[in-house]
């Protein structure tokens, strides 16, 4: 696993901010907004992938730029020749600004992150690809994220697969069946996402899983037991330690934590195999 330090580099990209409105199930419309790292050099006669990453529990769009070195990551990728150009968008799951006290609320986080999707599809992937020039089909998408980002990853695999084509969860369970369910609901949890993606039209050619943690991160407990769970579905989860090969991918950091640098080196090896980047 390569280690991203920081070094300067000689072109950088920009972050731009773009806001959108959503609507409830009630109807209720909030004003949200979210970040977009632009490659330097964009240019509209070209077509981008778009990476989708989100932040973790408590967080915000500006999360995963202010607790880690993710910007620089991404222009040495693109500087040293390891990914082509593209775009990174960096969402909020929540709609309301209300501050989490206190211990965290699992069905609350839960459903923040599932009501998230039908805003991700609706709102968010018609707003980017009507205004940036992007790859604007799901071979051109991927989403990933950090802790509950990780959780929201695995709902976006369930709900959004006929929009998105490459998924990264990192130290993030599927909650599917409750809070850390991966630990919890381990073989319920690795059969659904089995039979779910199986009844429909996607097979193991169509998607690709990168998923990775650190072997001293909270998420270690909960997220290795449902991967494991996983690699039994031969037929759908094709598992290999070889990006480059299979579908279905597991790097755990020796001595890593629970912490957005920690997680910001993954997206750096893994984005390279993303959607189509190189």
């Amino acid at each position: 696993m390569k280690i991203h330090t920081h070094h300067d580099v000689a072109n950088t990209g920009t972050i731009e901010q773009v806001r959108y409105d959503t609507a409830g199930a009630d109807g209720t419309v909030f004003h949200k907004c979210a970040n977009v790292y632009v490659p330097y050099g964009y240019d509209t006669a070209n077509r981008y992938n778009v990476l989708y990453l989100i932040h973790g529990g408590g967080g915000d769009e500006n999360a995963w730029l202010k607790e880690c070195d993710i910007q620089n990551a991404l222009d040495c990728l693109i500087e040293e020749g390891l990914a082509a150009p593209f775009l990174v968008v960096f969402p909020c799951f929540y709609r309301e600004r209300t501050p989490r006290g206190g211990p965290m609320d699992e069905s609350a986080e839960r459903g923040a992150v599932l009501g998230f999707q039908r805003e991700l599809r609706q709102d968010l992937i018609p707003l980017i690809d009507g205004k940036y020039s992007t790859i604007s089909s799901r071979e051109g998408r991927a989403i990933g994220g950090f802790s509950m980002g990780g959780v929201t990853t695995w709902f976006a695999f369930l709900e959004n697969l006929d929009l998105i084509s490459t998924f990264m969860p990192l130290s993030g369970d599927c909650w599917y069946y409750g809070g850390l369910g991966g630990g919890k609901y381990t073989e319920e949890t690795a059969q659904y996402l089995y039979e779910t993606t199986k009844a429909g039209p996607f097979g193991k050619d169509d998607f690709r899983i990168f998923a990775g943690t650190g072997s001293k991160d909270i998420a270690y407990p909960n997220l290795t037991p449902q991967v494991e769970a996983m690699k039994k579905y031969t037929d759908l989860f094709e598992f290999s330690d070889d990006p480059e090969e299979g579908n279905f991918h597991y790097v755990v950091t020796d001595g890593a934590e629970h912490t957005y640098p920690a997680v910001c080196q993954h997206v750096y090896n893994f984005a390279p195999y993303l959607v189509k980047l190189t």
